[in-house]
């Protein structure tokens, strides 16, 4: 099966592949700087993601978040928090979806 992460010759992926770019998403904190909340939208390598759980602490001192993408069939995966964007509050509440207790289903 082909990968969706881009290679280096050898096989190896080089972890700059695996970051996820800032610039993707100007404004939004890290998971680092804000721990998502489960049901919270942030923006990961693979594209918007839903946050499943919060989990233990990753070598970094992150959360480490299991995270299922948006509009896309397939298993859930985990994500070191320092490496995803969280959707600022600010934006779900002008859309209207948060009750400021969570994101509403």
């Amino acid at each position: 099966m082909k990968s969706r992460f881009p290679r280096e010759v050898g096989g190896l992926t080089r972890s700059s592949d695996l970051r996820v770019a800032r610039t993707a998403r100007p404004g939004w904190p890290t998971g680092t700087e804000r721990v998502p909340a489960v049901g919270q939208r942030v923006y990961c390598k693979s594209g918007m993601a839903e946050v499943v759980h919060v989990l233990g602490k990753t070598s970094d001192g992150s959360r480490l978040l299991e995270l299922r993408i948006l509009n896309r069939a397939g298993a859930p995966f985990h994500a070191a928090a320092s490496n995803v964007l969280v959707e600022p509050e600010e934006s779900g509440a002008l859309m209207g979806l948060s009750d400021g207790q969570g994101w509403l289903s």
